[in-house]
């Protein structure tokens, strides 16, 4: 039997002693591709947090088995980040590199030519010398991506890769994430679970609490047993949104 990567027992969270999670039991397993799904405000950023041990649980235990926090990469959303800040694109992405410890450390030859392959692999390696400040949302989401996976993590988490992404683009990262999961866990929050069905394995649904739906597709009526009131979106020749009658 598989050991899981990380384990949460009965974990409640949140911030200024008001807890956003409540109860919360999950384990990842090697190679789970895990799509996280539910409201604004449900609390699924607030799970990410815990998994990456940004902050501590009010009750409950995180454990990290066969890996620890240098083992996970991590896409944030890129509207956190503070644009102003005076380093290249190259430089954000060695910045991932788990061993090392200072941002502006002389990086080696082959972390540099692996860093623009990487980019290059996204379509955008001819921004590899570009500053932050100068990149749109989309390419921001592409040099950030390269910096989550450059140290070849056991465990990927994204908090909404899609945004800013482009629809030529965003099919193709799913691709690559397909790809990426034959030898890492990923974590994914999306509030597009018409087009994540596609590609993850099983499902949580967050809204202060966790239902964990074993299968990478899942129906209206188990979002409302689930207590996870999210639009259903369908992508067929037209892609539209299922809505309840109103």
């Amino acid at each position: 039997m598989k050991q899981p990567l990380i384990t949460l027992e009965n974990v409640s969270a949140g911030y200024n002693a008001q807890p956003v999670l409540r109860n919360i039991n999950l384990e990842v397993y090697p190679q789970d591709f895990i799509g996280v799904i539910g409201p604004n405000g449900g609390g699924k950023t607030t799970l990410i947090k815990v998994i990456l041990q940004l902050i501590n649980p009010m009750q409950g235990k995180v454990t990290l088995h066969s890996i620890s926090r240098s083992d996970i990469g991590y896409l944030p959303q890129i509207n956190n980040i503070d644009q102003q800040f005076p380093i290249t694109a190259r430089d954000v992405i060695l910045s991932g590199k788990a061993s090392r410890k200072n941002l502006f450390f002389h990086h080696p030859a082959k972390d540099k030519a692996e860093a623009y392959a990487l980019l290059k692999q996204m379509g955008a390696g001819h921004l590899i010398d570009q500053s932050i400040g100068e990149l749109s949302g989309g390419q921001m989401q592409r040099v950030f991506l390269c910096r989550a996976i450059i140290s070849n993590p056991q465990l990927l988490i994204l908090d909404e890769p899609n945004t800013y992404v482009d629809n030529r683009f965003e099919g193709e990262l799913y691709e690559m994430l397909r790809e990426y999961n034959k030898r890492m866990s990923i974590i994914m929050v999306s509030h597009d679970i018409g087009m994540i069905s596609s590609y993850v394995k099983t499902i949580a649904c967050v809204n202060e609490t966790l239902h964990y739906h074993r299968s990478g597709t899942i129906s209206e009526k188990q979002l409302e047993e689930y207590n996870c009131p999210i639009q259903l979106v369908t992508h067929g020749d037209v892609p539209h949104t299922v809505l309840k009658k109103h």
